[in-house]
């Protein structure tokens, strides 16, 4: 049964006939006295509860009925209703416990999704079954630790939903690939994975990228363009790095995630959009809202479920796994013969800091293969063409006296291609950031290799 609580008659008996229709059992109360009166004496599956049942709306009497429900019933999952002007009282909500949050008027096909995803997610095992660990596809993922296991068992329990998840953990350690895992073993498998890394789009291009434009939209619109959500319909959006998103861009998002609805540049009419969101960060986002520079609403609605990725350092015994696989397909796609590893070359590539994870790991694996040329590979050949991070940090104790933060990241870079002789992927392995931020800082110092 599904609990509706809202002092607008109106609003009950829309919600009341609709989820009757999509064939849910729904019982409608208008007062918080009488919402504890049915939670005292029965357990609801779902509670879709306003914020506001006076003329007042500072959603006090809402937030003091969700902290009484989650006392007499804290697993039942609480969907909260609020306009979109008074969205801060669903953040308060969901820092209270609230599962998810709806602006009204609402869309009744986003609504329904948000519904079902909430019961899937409250009724699934917090055990994974054998039945799921069968099941999943985990082809693509190498490694047996058990902090990759933890990931994948939640990824297995939620896969098949369509809960948004957040991607957390260190550059370099596989998030695409645990977003392509939760797609493939998704419902929308057969549909579109989108992949959209937000750090490389411009403030003016975002618009035009996500939705798309028609012709004549603007001065360089020569020709109708399809945004990445109309691509995604039906499947899922893998929005990478997140956290570098431009504040006006956080809000222009936030209304596709919140509506399921977005407009393309040039044309009025409103579009619907069914996707799954999944986003990735090496950002700390609880820190960047309370500095201000993430919003607070976005980051609860893009993570239902988080999931954070271990460091290669927090996951050693992996590495000889890793290293293998990623020796075996240099030699696949090169034509190369099979390359082995002795001993003392596990030992010390098990040994490293790999501060560049997975990506560092790949990268010295694969020039170790083409430079060498040998067969059998040992310590030494590693060492060889290992890269150091010393000298990325010798920076720091240089004197930095009456430069700039900016002057000092930019003196950082020109020292690093310099050193590496302008390769880009070692410039960024030494300096701890993805290629794609390196990119977006040599533009933003007006650094040409």
């Amino acid at each position: 049964m599904i609990l509706i609580i809202d002092d607008d008659s109106a609003v009950r008996s829309s919600l009341s006939f609709m989820l009757k229709r999509a064939g849910y059992e729904a019982q409608a109360v208008p007062s918080p006295q009488e919402a504890m009166d049915v939670v005292r004496s029965v357990t609801p599956d779902l509670i879709l509860m306003d914020m506001n049942f006076t003329l007042s709306t500072t959603g006090e009497e809402g937030l003091t009925l969700l902290k009484q429900v989650k006392i007499f019933r804290p697993e039942t999952p609480v969907i909260l209703m609020t306009a979109w002007g008074s969205i801060q009282l669903a953040v308060q909500g969901m820092q209270a416990g609230a599962f998810d949050f709806i602006t009204k008027p609402w869309n009744n096909a986003a609504l329904l999704q948000r519904i079902e995803t909430a019961l899937e997610l409250s009724t699934t095992s917090k055990e994974t079954t054998q039945e799921q660990s069968d099941s999943f596809d985990r082809s693509h993922i190498i490694g047996r630790s058990q902090g990759l296991t933890d990931v994948l068992n939640t990824i297995a329990r939620i896969a098949n939903t369509n809960a948004s998840v957040l991607i957390t953990g260190e550059s370099g350690t596989g998030k695409e690939l645990i977003a392509e895992a939760i797609h493939i073993n998704s419902q929308r498998a057969k549909h579109p994975f989108v992949k959209v890394n937000l750090g490389g789009i411009s403030q003016s291009l975002f618009e035009s990228e996500m939705f798309g434009h028609k012709k004549g939209a603007f001065t360089d619109a020569s020709a109708d363009r399809i945004g990445r959500f109309e691509m995604a319909n039906k499947g899922t959006i893998f929005l990478d790095e997140i956290g570098d998103l431009d504040p006006s861009c956080q809000v222009k998002l936030l209304r596709v995630l919140q509506d399921q609805t977005f407009e393309v540049l040039g044309d009025s009419r409103p579009r619907k959009t069914d996707i799954r969101v999944v986003s990735a960060t090496n950002a700390d986002l609880r820190k960047m809202v309370s500095e201000r520079s993430f919003r607070e609403d976005l980051f609860y609605r893009i993570n239902l479920i988080t999931v954070k990725l271990p460091a290669l350092r927090e996951r050693r015994e992996d590495i000889p796994l890793l290293a293998r696989h990623f020796a075996d397909r240099q030699a696949a796609i090169n034509g190369l013969p099979h390359t082995d590893f002795s001993a003392d070359a596990m030992q010390f590539l098990s040994r490293l800091p790999f501060p560049g994870n997975i990506r560092e790991l790949k990268n010295l694996v694969e020039r170790t293969i083409l430079v060498s040329g040998k067969p059998l590979l040992d310590a030494s050949d590693f060492d060889a063409q290992y890269i150091r991070h010393d000298d990325a940090r010798a920076v720091e104790g240089a004197s930095l006296a009456g430069m700039t933060l900016d002057e000092i990241e930019r003196q950082t870079i020109l020292q690093a291609l310099e050193r590496y002789k302008g390769n880009l992927s070692q410039v960024a392995t030494a300096l701890g950031i993805s290629r794609a931020a390196l990119y977006r800082r040599l533009e933003k110092y007006n650094i040409t290799v």
